[in-house]
């Protein structure tokens, strides 16, 4: 699967409509599986888990959970059946990140999910933990697990997209994890927050034009 073409834009500014988010997206591919890493031991308490046909509320969660600050919000415009089409494939793959939460239980606090459904390819097609995890290392671990899973596999090309409304830092994470930039689009859509599909008061950082 590939990213659409928006068409050609001129050299200059753009308009942005009013009501609209705007972001430039780059996509990033890895045809090889990158050299080993030396990671420290796993962090006390976390959990990596592979969630089999994963229930649509759940997932819908975890999916705001992490994806809340960064204006995520492509699942959560879909319906129970366009979900679960995507997500209960068999050619789809979730894992969860889960921390103890110090009383017993666990909470879960990241996503990592591997689309295969078209041949010899790869996309990672969500990747990222909450703010209770990011900053400590265990986005190294994630990547690691996600580098090893795709290429267990018969693909040629693992790929991912990241967009300038994501975390600062995701593109050159992208990159030092072994993956090459090859495209740059300009992406704009609906601000969800707008429409209710997240809340008014997430990413305060983009400023909501009405």
């Amino acid at each position: 699967m590939s990213i659409p073409s928006t068409g050609t834009l001129s050299d200059g500014y753009a308009e942005v409509p009013a009501g609209r988010i705007a972001a430039v997206v780059t996509t990033l591919e890895m045809l090889a599986p990158p050299p080993s890493r030396d990671l420290p031991p796993p962090f006390d308490g976390m959990q990596i888990r592979r969630v089999p046909r994963a229930d649509l509320d759940w997932y819908r969660r975890l999916f705001r959970r992490v994806g809340e600050p960064w204006l995520w919000f492509s699942r959560l415009r879909l319906s129970d059946a366009e979900l679960a089409a995507i997500i209960h494939d068999e050619n789809v793959a979730i894992w969860a990140v889960s921390m103890a939460d110090g009383a017993g239980g666990a909470s879960d606090e990241g996503l990592l999910e591997l689309d295969f459904r078209e041949p010899g390819v790869c996309e990672l097609a969500f990747f990222g933990l909450s703010t209770a995890l990011t900053g400590r290392g265990i986005g190294r671990h994630l990547m690691t697990r996600a580098i090893a899973e795709a290429w267990q596999r018969p693909i040629r090309r693992f790929w991912v997209h990241t967009c300038t409304l994501d975390h600062p830092s995701a593109l050159g994470f992208y990159i030092r994890s072994g993956f090459t930039p090859t495209r740059r689009q300009i992406e704009i859509a609906p601000d969800p927050r707008l429409d209710g599909t997240v809340p008014l008061t997430d990413a305060p950082q983009i400023p909501i034009l009405r």
